[in-house]
């Protein structure tokens, strides 16, 4: 696991491309602390950096920038090969190889290109990877990002120069670096809490999509071509290969494949461990690692003090039934209020899920004992886990049925101020505090007029109807939303909706920038292609069963752990924000949001910026996921200009 930049650009600099390339790569330092280095070549005017964290072959050989055998190509890679020995004997039977340097998947990937090219190699890879490798015979710079976007991978044409790196920090260390915010991009943040792919924060800057490969010229950056090598929208539009199976057939072969996905991402030269919430997902992972282990399995929790929020006591029985070394820390509200001034550096790009908090404390724990943690991410997606599937199934008849009046009077109630609609329902006593009258039913109006099942979908889950009002001068974009609109009323399309979206600029981004952070790398055996593909043609009644969520998952996890060990309601992986809001979080919010500075900064519309806070501290209703998502942002944004961008 390590990070890696770079930059296209024969135009001069006041300082010497090394040193630009060193500060490029020191920006990331947290991400490869154990190795540095960097590679240049004037006459093309490209040069690589890469910061190493030493997993597999801690030796001098697996060194980065490196070259191939023949130095045609040159690499910098982050992430790991889960494959790579037997991608090794397939070239070694080919006669290509016949001595290595060392045993590193770098080396491995390197080979490939050689005997295969790019694009061949490439899909015979599994595991998490972003690269940059330079084609110098065919005069190409290539960047690629594995299927799901475990590894992020962002790139620029800027001011002359075409950057790229594993993080936005290590591409502003460029003087070319244009720090123009995208306006559109960030609505698109307000409504989600995240800035969805291709887009990022900034104007110029955009992620390579998962599954991407982007080639650009070494003589004309200007000219690049973009190609798809996997796509989970046409894989899942694909004829099922499950319909002479019984399902007890299907259910012994997905529990074979989860086996010898964590039996790969077992692979490591360092101390490894695992990630225990108690869960359904986190406890099959650690359960089948327990059983291929030849001593207990290192398993790491966060606890906390309010009863709501905390899984520690399930994932410590867990870990007691299956004979781990189980830490846990429970950590105060204040352990946890200590952690947000460090968010806009970890997180890079203004990124606002609130459990971003706990998976930083639980990283920074589990470093203490292991360098790499395996954990229990994308079963939700992948197998039908999140009850709102089923709520928006439901609502969706609802809406199917309502008559021509009713739906009229939601969409006149709905361009009503939810402020005003708020104020309201607070003076009639109609509600409790906490809840969102105006806010639910401007979403319930928007939600009403949908034109199809996938914008109703993209409705519920958002976090504003305001966002373009909430920033003045932004428009909508295109997202993955876009492109599926025509997709059919049912779970799958949900679940692959999320697994485009949600999964790889929210979880995963969490996930990587959280654990990478602290130097620790994370892996996530839900993610092995294979399996995914697989994911994608099980019968949805082994996914949803009775009610039951992830029933297949289930059925498998009776084999290592009793079903009243994880009969109890989900809670995932939340914090108290609300209350944070008004209690130990109000100073530093009020400090953000005050309306001068909204003012001068002349990014968010003061006055409802200031209706949510005001109503929020006041119980006249819960504004905390909007409010934290423009927090997040104001702090990014002082963060900004503290580093002078």
């Amino acid at each position: 696991m390590c990070g890696f930049a770079g930059f296209l650009s024969k135009l001069p600099m006041i300082d010497s491309a090394n040193s630009v390339l060193s500060k490029m790569a020191s920006a990331i330092a947290h991400r490869g602390p154990d190795d540095f280095g960097v590679w240049y070549d004037p006459v093309n005017g490209v040069g690589l950096s890469h910061r190493r964290l030493a997993i597999v072959d801690l030796s001098p050989a697996g060194h980065q920038p490196m070259f191939s055998k023949s130095m045609r190509y040159v690499i910098a890679f982050n992430g790991e090969i889960y494959n790579h020995l037997k991608i090794r004997e397939e070239l070694s039977d080919a006669g290509v190889i016949s001595s290595w340097c060392g045993h590193s998947d770098t080396e491995t990937v390197l080979a490939a290109f050689e005997h295969w090219g790019v694009e061949k190699a490439i899909v015979k890879m599994v595991g998490m990877f972003s690269i940059a490798v330079c084609d110098l015979q065919a005069k190409e710079l290539i960047l690629a990002r594995d299927r799901m976007g475990e590894k992020p991978l962002y790139y620029a044409w800027m001011n002359g120069a075409f950057l790229f790196g594993s993080e936005l920090k290590a591409m502003r260390a460029h003087p070319m670096f244009d720090s123009t915010v995208d306006r559109d991009a960030l609505a698109l943040f307000m409504e989600y809490s995240y800035v969805p792919a291709p887009y990022s924060i900034y104007k110029s800057v955009r992620k390579l999509k998962p599954g991407c490969l982007l080639k650009v010229q070494l003589e004309n950056p200007e000219r690049s071509t973009m190609q798809t090598y996997w796509s989970l929208k046409q894989i899942s539009a694909g004829t099922s290969s499950f319909l002479h199976q019984t399902d007890s057939q299907i259910l012994d072969q997905l529990h074979l494949m989860i086996k010898e996905s964590v039996r790969n991402q077992m692979m490591s030269d360092v101390p490894l461990g695992a990630f225990l919430s108690g869960g359904v997902d986190s406890t099959l992972i650690v359960a089948m690692m327990q059983s291929m282990a030849a001593s207990p399995v290192k398993t790491f929790t966060i606890g906390f003090a309010q009863e709501e929020f905390d899984e520690a006591k399930y994932a410590a029985q867990v870990a007691a039934h299956i004979g781990t070394e189980h830490t846990e820390l429970y950590i105060s509200d204040q352990d946890a209020v200590n952690v947000v001034p460090k968010l806009a550096s970890i997180y890079d790009e203004p990124f606002a899920d609130s459990s971003q908090i706990p998976t930083y404390l639980v990283s920074a724990l589990a470093k203490q004992k292991v360098t790499v943690a395996l954990s229990g991410d994308a079963g939700d997606e992948l197998f039908s886990g999140y009850t709102r599937y089923q709520h928006c199934a439901d609502s969706w008849k609802r809406v199917a049925g309502t008559s021509a009046v009713t739906k009229g009077l939601i969409r006149e109630l709905g361009r009503l101020s939810p402020f005003f609609l708020n104020q309201l329902a607070n003076f009639a006593r109609i509600k409790t505090q906490g809840q969102n009258v105006g806010h639910r039913l401007a979403k319930l109006a928007k939600a009403s007029n949908a034109e199809n099942f996938v914008s109703f979908y993209q409705t519920l889950i958002s976090h504003t109807t305001l966002a373009q009002q909430l920033v003045p001068g932004s428009g909508a974009l295109d997202t993955v939303f876009t492109d599926l609109n025509n997709l059919p009323a049912k779970f799958e399309s949900m679940m692959l909706v999320d697994s485009l979206s949600y999964l790889p600029d929210d979880i995963l981004a969490k996930v990587d920038r959280a654990s990478m952070s602290v130097s620790l790398e994370s892996r996530i055996p839900f993610l092995d292609f294979r399996l995914v593909e697989f994911a994608q043609h099980i019968p949805q009644r082994l996914k949803v069963n009775s009610g039951q969520t992830k029933w297949c998952l289930r059925q498998i996890l009776d084999k290592y752990v009793p079903r009243t060990l994880l009969e109890r309601p989900k809670k995932g992986f939340g914090v108290p924000l609300a209350a944070w809001l008004r209690g130990p979080l109000k100073d530093w919010g009020e400090a953000l949001l005050e309306p001068s500075l909204l003012q001068k900064q002349n990014y968010l519309d003061c006055q409802i910026v200031r209706k949510m806070w005001m109503q929020h501290q006041n119980g006249v209703a819960d504004w905390h996921f909007q409010l934290w998502n423009i927090l997040v942002f104001q702090q990014w944004l002082t963060e900004q200009h503290m580093h002078g961008q």
